[in-house]
């Protein structure tokens, strides 16, 4: 059985101070998508990690992206607004092209290619394999923080300090897509080639794991 480590050691903390060029985000650019939902969180943690933050309003922001974030929200409006802003084919095309990519929550419903109760209209980009179900684990009054164990590119086992708000589960997961994290018996965390998809939110808790390895994925 793999040892369960609980990263602590990668929460941000304002006691440990790393020199600007030894962080992990030092010269990366990452773009996170600024339409609605989760957008402050994830600029401040990349930002605390080293990164430029550019906040993606338009196609022309997806050139010159290390990587890209997805944040939660509403998934619904998300996609409306990619639609209306001239950004949907673009961010598929960016993605599709191999820009390492993260999507938390309702960003990982966008990413998927089926949803499986969507909102009348609703559509998602289609470059991630799996299926989802929206709002799984109940509304926003059921949400909690959680110690998850989260598979590593290298295969240890580690836990991080997260929080499931309205989460979705991954229903099916296609050829190529590895899980690499449950809750509650259900899929909530895959990886396949430059994408991570997430049901939870480590932006909300601190924890910097996930957006570490979406760093890592840089070349």
């Amino acid at each position: 059985m793999r040892n369960l480590v609980l990263q602590k050691d990668r929460l941000m903390s304002e006691t440990e101070v790393l020199p600007p060029a030894a962080l992990p985000g030092a010269g990366k650019t990452v773009g996170v998508l600024a339409l609605q939902g989760g957008v402050a969180e994830h600029a401040r943690m990349l930002e605390s990690l080293g990164a430029h933050v550019v906040l993606v309003k338009s196609a022309e922001q997806l050139a010159n992206l290390d990587a890209l974030v997805l944040p939660g929200g509403e998934s619904s409006t998300i996609d409306r607004l990619t639609r209306i802003f001239g950004l949907r084919q673009p961010l598929i095309e960016t993605i599709s092209g191999g820009l390492p990519t993260l999507g938390t929550c309702a960003g990982l419903i966008m990413l998927s290619t089926v949803i499986d109760d969507p909102a009348p209209g609703q559509q998602s980009l289609g470059v991630l394999d799996v299926s989802v179900g929206r709002n799984a684990f109940g509304s926003q009054v059921d949400s909690a923080q959680v110690h998850l164990p989260w598979l590593t590119p290298s295969g240890e086992e580690v836990v991080i300090d997260t929080a499931f708000i309205r989460a979705p589960i991954v229903t099916r997961t296609g050829e190529g897509v590895q899980v690499v994290a449950h809750h509650e018996g259900k899929i909530v965390g895959v990886r396949a080639g430059n994408i991570i998809g997430i049901s939870f939110h480590p932006e909300v808790t601190g924890d910097t794991t996930v957006h570490e390895e979406l760093l890592s994925l840089i070349r």
